[in-house]
């Protein structure tokens, strides 16, 4: 049942589903916070580098996916959009990133500040991060 989700959320986003962006697409899902591309590979075993980067590509060409940059040196994260419109991102909204554990978090109900920019420039999408210690790392801090 669960498979037949993610193969009709790939084919909204015009993209063919095939086992492995199937499971591309559920271990992102099941994360429930962006990941790296390290990240990736050490949750899915039974694809190669090379599949997974270029099942992410597709994604990211077909908004089934955004990616942010937060910082911690891992390059890009990823996660599923929220929305499956297909034309654009309209997942905007505010990250947080662990400077202790290094992961980072969605704020889903955070959004970014509205920017006003000057006239003649069209903003695609905005990335904002916050960083800090996370709720499980402060409890493991001593005070």
């Amino acid at each position: 049942m669960e498979e037949e989700r993610y193969v009709r959320i790939l084919q909204e986003h015009g993209i063919k589903p095939t086992a492995n962006r199937i499971l591309v697409a559920k271990s992102l899902a099941s994360a429930r916070r962006p990941l790296s591309m390290t990240e990736l590979e050490a949750t899915i075993k039974t694809i190669d580098k090379s599949n997974i980067f270029r099942s992410l590509s597709l994604f990211k060409e077909h908004h089934l996916v955004h990616a942010i940059e937060d910082g911690g040196g891992q390059g890009e994260r990823f996660e599923l959009c929220h929305g499956h419109g297909g034309e654009g991102d309209e997942d905007v909204h505010v990250h947080f990133y662990c400077e202790k554990c290094h992961k980072t978090f969605c704020m889903d109900n955070t959004p970014i500040p509205v920017v006003d920019l000057p006239e003649g420039y069209l903003q695609r999408s905005a990335s904002f991060i916050v960083s800090g210690i996370c709720p499980d790392c402060r409890e493991k801090t001593p005070r």
